[in-house]
């Protein structure tokens, strides 16, 4: 049935026996970075190319301050202890995300209030978010309570879907009326643009991810990126064990986390960071092709939406029904071309079935019907 496609998608990558999702791409200087780091003797989190990796990928957001961290669930687990979510609170997320989003907010003793997503973006739907405030919530000494559970909804975690905007800046002014502080899941989306800025900058916080399968990769590896000084201070105190610094004695103020990126994953990211353009450059051309095939077969190519730039980290199809999507998941994984379903709903899964939701109907619907197909950059 997917011949023509199983096809199209082999003729992009000629050389590969078993075409990956999406794997990483070395073309610069990583090796040349990681025998440098290796000969300083500097390769744990205390080093230059820590140092540089986060001037790099703050410079390129726009953020004023990036703080690496091992990973992106590390990364998103102390932004929300920085906005001050505690035990007991609650925090709005969407359904459709990887489970990492909501772990960090386990992680906090916090619990998911599940929101739908808009189909056009797969990201927190700004109208369904308002009109569940609007239905659910109170405002009580400047703090959004859920009438239903009688807990304070502390913070928003929208997700960059695939590296889609969502309509950050309408969800943002949504939070804002309803005092719940912003936190952007920008994990997927180094490299896109919402109306000219640099997703994870609309945030009071917000985190990038560096995973082996993402646009460019530590290995693995997080990011933390704000504009609040005080926050970023915060950030790199907590994630270093909150060591109070001094030349020789060992002093913590607070309960701390090992959370500080290598040297050695960092000396990776910096050489990423270099080839970024030209990965994003090659990525964006194949969606182009992508897009054109799938326009003349029939299919639905998930494409960018008007005043965004999409990375395209992900690409997917909208099929017309399950039965559809899971004949074009055997038929392509057959045939040694990788494609697998979106996520699991967050809110289906054992752990959070029991957290409160809105209605999830577009959530549901993209569910049974989105692939993601290989996206990795071609030769």
């Amino acid at each position: 049935m997917f011949e023509e496609t199983i096809e199209f998608i082999k003729s992009a990558y000629p050389e590969k026996k078993f075409i990956a999702l999406h794997e990483p791409v070395f073309m610069g200087n990583e090796k040349k970075y990681l025998n440098e780091c290796i000969d300083s003797t500097f390769v744990s989190s205390v080093g230059k190319f820590v140092d540089q990796f986060e001037e790099m990928v703050a410079e390129y957001t726009g953020a004023k301050y990036a703080i690496a961290t091992v990973n992106g669930t590390a990364a998103l687990h102390i932004a929300l202890l920085l906005v001050g979510v505690e035990e007991g609170d609650e925090v709005i997320t969407q359904p459709l995300t990887f489970i990492a989003t909501c772990n960090a907010i386990s992680y906090c003793n916090a619990k998911p209030v599940f929101i739908d997503v808009d189909r056009d973006t797969m990201g927190l739907s700004p109208a369904a978010l308002e009109e569940f405030l609007q239905q659910n919530t109170g405002i009580k000494n400047n703090q959004c309570v859920n009438k239903v559970t009688g807990k304070i909804i502390k913070a928003c975690v929208p997700m960059h879907t695939f590296g889609h905007p969502c309509k950050i800046d309408e969800i943002k002014d949504i939070c804002d009326k309803y005092f719940i502080t912003l936190v952007e899941d920008a994990a997927e989306s180094l490299g896109s643009y919402y109306k000219g800025k640099h997703t994870g900058v609309f945030g009071k916080i917000s985190v990038l991810s560096f995973n082996g399968n993402k646009t460019i990769t530590t290995g693995g590896g997080g990011m933390l990126i704000t504009n609040d000084e005080k926050l970023a201070k915060q950030a790199k105190h907590i994630t270093t064990t909150a060591k109070v610094p001094h030349s020789f004695e060992y002093n913590h103020d607070i309960i701390g986390y090992n959370y500080r990126l290598p040297n050695l994953n960092a000396a990776l990211g910096c050489a990423q960071m270099e080839s970024l353009n030209a990965i994003l450059k090659n990525k964006r051309e194949l969606a182009k092709n992508y897009i054109n095939f799938f326009y003349k077969h029939n299919i639905d190519f998930f494409t960018e939406q008007k005043e965004t730039t999409v990375n395209y980290w992900l690409n997917a199809v909208i099929l017309k029904d399950s039965q559809e999507r899971n004949t074009f998941l055997k038929e392509t994984n057959d045939m040694s071309v990788m494609t697998r379903p979106i996520w699991v709903l967050m809110s289906k899964i054992k752990m959070f079935e029991d957290c409160q939701s809105g209605d999830l109907s577009n959530s549901l619907w993209l569910e049974n019907r989105v692939v993601n197909i290989p996206s990795g950059v071609t030769s």
